[in-house]
């Protein structure tokens, strides 16, 4: 039976900081945009900040899709599957924010995290709904490890080579919103 839950409580931490991988769905305010779902993993990418504030690093991609949809309207729900073990979904609803490495806060939130190239943003949500169901339809999958494409990538480009991909390529969504302000 589906629960909901007033914060992120020992149990709730515990099957959060087991998953190796989340989603994350966002959408622009009109009916014509896209609606975005990101599968996000990495280890020590993902920090329960307080008792119903939780963040991650969002790093140099294709799309900005989830940056650009928090700007515009701040709807965010992250969903934890249990891919091992008992099965059981999470979903955190709430309203999201953008740091960049610009703001004032990004260091002091970049500490909770391990250290990776490419981090161009920390995504943080606080949460409005945090609840619970089943699993029984997630299929149970072996983890085999973590891929190193993304910050090998990242670690080629260099700091130079990332500020100029994000402008030619993340500047805006899909649907034209704007995204990053720190490399404008």
């Amino acid at each position: 039976m589906a629960k909901t839950f007033d914060s992120f409580n020992d149990k709730l931490r515990s099957f959060i900081d087991r998953q190796k991988m989340f989603f994350v769905a966002t959408a622009p305010s009109t009916s014509e945009g896209h609606v975005n779902v990101s599968p996000k993993g990495l280890a020590g990418t993902f920090a329960v900040l307080d008792d119903r504030t939780i963040a991650y690093l969002d790093f140099t991609g294709s799309g900005v899709e989830t940056i650009a949809h928090l700007r515009e309207n701040g709807r965010i729900c992250l969903m934890f599957c249990a891919f091992e073990g008992p099965p059981r979904i999470v979903r955190v609803h709430g309203v999201g924010d953008v740091v960049e490495p610009s703001d004032d806060e990004f260091e002091r939130l970049r500490d909770r995290f391990d250290d990776y190239p490419g981090v161009r943003s920390i995504i943080r949500i606080r949460a409005s709904r945090i609840s619970d169901s089943c699993g029984y339809g997630v299929p149970l999958y072996d983890y085999q490890g973590e891929r190193d494409q993304l910050p090998r990538w990242a670690d080629s480009k260099g700091e130079d080579g990332l500020a100029k991909y994000q402008r030619d390529n993340n500047a805006e969504s899909l649907d034209g919103l704007p995204s990053l302000l720190g490399n404008q």
